[in-house]
């Protein structure tokens, strides 16, 4: 029984491409499978365009809009109820009295 020579994936990871064409010009078996081989890449390269270009480039922008929209009403929605740009800018909410209107002892607006 003939064996098959097994030498081309060696070849191929770890020597130059000279002494691979050498090999592959000498030996049937590695010509076969480097034929495999081209017809792999070719097919690659065929379709390598279509991998790189985005497909849903609309559904990517819109989703990135409503993930905006929900972030920033989220962001508002928390600073109404806590006060939390206030805090972060002045260290503590602003109450009523901090923005000027006259208050009572309750810390609620006053009404003449």
């Amino acid at each position: 029984m003939d064996k098959k020579c097994d030498k081309y994936e060696s070849l191929f990871i770890f020597s130059d491409e000279a002494t691979l064409n050498k090999h592959i010009a000498e030996c049937e078996d590695c010509r076969k499978e480097h034929e495999k081989m081209q017809r792999v890449s070719d097919l690659i390269q065929e379709v390598k365009d279509d991998y790189k270009r985005p497909k849903y480039r609309a559904l990517q922008v819109a989703c990135i809009l409503f993930l905006f929209m929900v972030c920033g009403a989220s962001i508002e929605m928390l600073d109404l109820r806590y006060g939390i740009l206030d805090t972060v800018k002045y260290g503590a909410p602003l109450t009523m009295e901090d923005l000027g209107f006259p208050t009572d002892s309750y810390g609620l607006i006053q009404v003449d």
